[in-house]
C-alpha cells in the first residue's frame, strides 16, 4: 500500500468514524447536572438514584422524539465557582443540551446567572433560595422544587395556630437559612402583629456548637421555636437540646425540612415527638401515582426512597416533558415550552409557572412521632405548591421585568 492510498484510506475511516459519532450524538440527549455530591449524600445519593430511575424508564419507553437521554454528572464541591467552572466543561467539552442541578442556594444563584450570561437553559432541581425565581431571576431559568417563601407559608399557619409570642429562630448562616428567616418574621408578623423575636441563632453549616446554641435559646426563654437547620446541624441540635431537657412538650417547634427522611431517619429514637414539620411521608401516601413510583424504585434499589428521590425523579420528568413539548433543545423553544409546563409527578400534577418559572411542586406538613424507634411524621397533609405562592402583583414587583423577556 503506497503513502498516498494509505492517507487517503485513513482519512476515510476517520471520516466514517466521525460520522458514526455524530450519528450516535443525534441519538442522543445530554443532560448536564451538577451538585454537591460530596458534602451533601444524605439527599444526593437517593436524588441521583431518582434521576436514574427516570432516565431508564424513559429511555425504554423509546426515549424523547426517538431520542435516549443521556446524564453527564460533576460535584459541584460545595464552591459557587468549582460550579461555574464544572457548568462550563458541561457545555463546551461535554457539548450537553440542557442543566440542572444544584443543592446549596448560593450555588444556584451562581449558576443561575452563569446560565443567565450563556443564555443556556438551566432547571435549578433543589435549591430554595427566592433569589433564583425573583430577584436573580432571569428568562433561562426554570425552578421545581417549592421555595423558601413556600415552604415557610406552609408552616405558618401552623404556627399562628400556637398563639405563641416570644419566638426564637435558629438556622443556618447562608442564603437558604437568611431567606426562610426573613419570610418567616414578614409573614408571622402580618398574621400576628404582636409577635417577639427573642432570640437569634445563625449557625456555619456543617459547624453547629449546638451545646452553645442551645444555651441561648433557652436563656432567651422564647415560648415557641422556628427551626431551619438540617442534615448533621439538625441531629446535633436534637441532641443537644434533648440532653438539656430544652425542648419538651410544653416548648412546640416548627421546622423546615426535618420531616425528610434524609434527615429525621437518622435522628430514630430521639425523634423529638410534637414538632410541626414539612417532610415527605413516603409510607402514608396513596396516590396511583406516589405507589406506582414507590413500587418502581424498591424494586429497582431495594430501598425506600427520600424527599432527594423525589426531586432527582421529577427533574428528569420535568426535563423530558419540556424537550417533548418544545420539539427540540433549542434554547428558546426550551423556555417557552417550560413556560405553563404541566407535568406529571409522584406528587401529582405540576405546573411552571409563566410569571415566575417557579414550579407548584409541594410538600407535606405534619407532626413528629416515633414508632419503634423510628422518626415518622403522623397528621400529615399535602400542601399544594399553587396555594402558597405570592400574588401576581408581588412577583412582578420582586422579579425584574427584563426576567420573562
Amino acid at each position: 500500500m503506497n503513502k498516498t492510498f494509505a492517507g487517503v484510506a485513513l482519512a476515510g475511516t476517520m471520516m466514517l468514524q466521525t460520522l458514526g459519532s455524530a450519528a450516535v450524538a443525534q441519538d442522543v440527549i445530554k443532560i448536564g447536572e451538577l451538585n454537591s455530591y460530596k458534602s451533601q449524600p444524605a439527599f444526593l445519593g437517593p436524588y441521583r438514584n431518582g434521576m436514574e430511575l427516570a432516565v431508564e424508564q424513559i429511555n425504554q419507553a423509546g426515549g424523547i422524539h426517538g431520542k435516549q437521554l443521556q446524564l453527564i454528572i460533576k460535584d459541584d464541591n460545595s464552591n459557587p465557582g468549582d460550579a461555574v467552572r464544572a457548568a462550563e466543561e458541561l457545555i463546551s467539552r461535554e457539548k450537553v443540551d440542557v442543566l440542572t442541578g444544584t443543592f446549596l442556594s448560593n450555588i444556584g444563584l451562581a449558576i443561575t446567572d452563569f446560565a443567565k450570561h450563556k443564555k443556556v437553559f438551566f432547571l435549578a432541581s433543589e435549591p430554595l433560595t427566592d433569589k433564583i425565581v425573583w430577584a436573580d431571576g432571569n428568562r433561562y431559568t426554570f425552578r421545581l422544587r417549592n421555595s423558601t417563601y413556600m415552604q415557610v407559608a406552609m408552616l405558618v399557619p401552623e404556627a399562628v395556630k400556637l398563639n405563641k409570642k416570644r419566638w426564637a429562630i435558629v438556622y443556618p448562616n447562608y442564603e437558604y437559612g437568611q431567606s426562610a428567616v426573613a419570610t418567616f418574621k414578614t409573614l408571622m408578623k402580618e398574621a400576628q402583629p404582636d409577635i417577639e423575636f427573642v432570640a437569634e441563632q445563625a449557625t456555619p453549616l456543617g459547624k453547629v456548637d449546638a451545646g452553645a446554641v442551645v444555651q441561648a435559646l433557652s436563656e432567651a426563654k422564647p415560648d415557641a421555636v422556628f427551626n431551619v437547620l438540617f442534615a448533621s446541624d439538625l441531629a446535633r441540635l436534637v441532641r443537644a437540646g434533648n440532653q438539656r431537657q430544652f425542648f419538651s412538650p410544653a416548648l412546640p417547634v416548627v421546622s423546615m425540612l426535618t420531616g425528610e427522611p434524609e434527615y429525621l431517619d437518622p435522628l430514630g429514637e430521639e425523634t423529638p415527638e410534637g414538632w410541626i414539620v414539612t417532610g415527605y411521608p413516603w409510607y402514608a401516601i396513596d396516590t396511583p401515582e406516589h405507589n406506582a413510583f414507590l413500587k418502581a424504585y424498591q424494586d429497582k434499589y431495594n430501598e425506600h426512597p427520600r424527599l432527594g428521590t423525589i426531586i432527582g425523579y421529577s427533574t428528569i420528568v420535568s426535563i423530558a416533558a419540556g424537550i417533548e413539548k418544545a420539539g427540540s433543545t433549542d434554547t428558546e423553544a426550551m423556555i417557552k415550552a417550560f413556560r405553563g409546563l404541566d407535568v406529571m409527578t409522584p406528587f401529582g400534577p405540576i405546573t411552571y409557572r409563566t410569571q415566575d418559572h417557579q414550579s407548584t411542586q409541594g410538600a407535606y406538613v405534619g407532626v413528629l412521632a416515633k414508632q419503634d424507634g423510628k422518626g415518622i411524621m403522623t397528621h400529615i397533609r399535602y400542601a399544594d405548591g399553587k396555594d402558597v405562592q405570592p400574588t401576581d402583583e408581588q412577583v412582578s414587583q420582586w422579579r425584574p421585568a427584563a426576567a420573562n423577556q
